[in-house]
């Protein structure tokens, strides 16, 4: 039964977190170590309500249900072979009474779920403005890394009417797009509270940052210790398999890299 849920040139990837299994089609943009710390990052308290924008194939909801306690986690996906291949995922899975994927604009997300929705949100957004780079053959690989259909603005006017009074926003993105970012935050109400520099290795200049911001929260900021993914011999560090590894479902489950 389960079986006929893939389709041709998909494939079945073992996350290795809560027993959970993830639809992937090699040919289009599969998901990245970026997910998988941002699914760390980011915290939904017992009770919660999640909502994950521009989610792809549902990695994120999934990955924060695995990792957290969470009512309910939603994925808003306006390419609809990704929004079908995350439908199928939680169906794999039987999340259905948990996880919801729709398809839709992101640039319309307060008006799919209402306003004041959601105590946490996340992105894993496009990181590249649609000028930066050559235009991918694949449309598909060129849109997740391009702002093609939404751009950071969109992503944070949206964020700030969904979240609830104090809500929580966790993004990932590029380091050299900070200024921009904490400019529209900031401009949005959603002030940044937290952030971390993750490097590829020690001695590398960071090559993403994950950041945290509150609703109408003060302004204050914290910076944490820098995260490093590679030890020198090109082997994860502890922090990055344990970020791989974390899970309440499962706690024997083994801990490998994603494909």
């Amino acid at each position: 039964m389960k079986k006929n849920l893939l389709r041709e040139g998909e494939r079945l990837d073992d996350l290795q977190t809560g027993g959970y299994y993830l639809i992937q089609n090699p040919n289009l943009f599969c998901f990245g170590i970026d997910a998988v710390l941002l699914s760390s990052f980011a915290k939904v308290k017992k009770g919660e309500r999640a909502l994950d924008l521009g989610t792809g194939t549902g990695i994120i909801p999934i990955l924060l249900e695995a990792k957290n306690d969470g009512t309910f986690y939603g994925g808003l996906e306006i390419q609809e072979v990704s929004a079908d291949m995350a439908r199928r995922s939680v169906r794999y899975n039987n999340l259905e009474g948990k996880i919801e994927i729709r398809t839709g604009d992101v640039k319309e997300a307060a008006e799919v779920y209402g306003a004041a929705s959601f105590e946490v949100i996340t992105v894993n957004p496009p990181y590249m403005i649609q000028s930066h780079g050559v235009k991918n053959v694949n449309d598909s690989r060129y849109a997740a890394r391009h702002e093609v259909y939404c751009t950071l603005r969109d992503i944070l006017e949206q964020s700030a009417k969904l979240l609830k009074e104090k809500g929580r926003f966790y993004m990932v993105h590029r380091p050299f797009r900070l200024p921009e970012i904490l400019r529209i935050m900031c401009e949005c109400r959603i002030e940044p509270k937290r952030m971390r520099l993750v490097h590829s290795y020690v001695d590398k200049e960071p090559s993403m940052v994950l950041i945290e911001g509150l609703r109408n929260g003060r302004p204050r900021m914290r910076v944490e210790p820098p995260l490093i993914v590679y030890e020198k011999d090109g082997q994860y560090t502890e922090e990055a398999l344990r970020m791989y590894g974390e899970m309440k479902k499962s706690p024997s489950a083994r801990t490998e890299k994603c494909r």
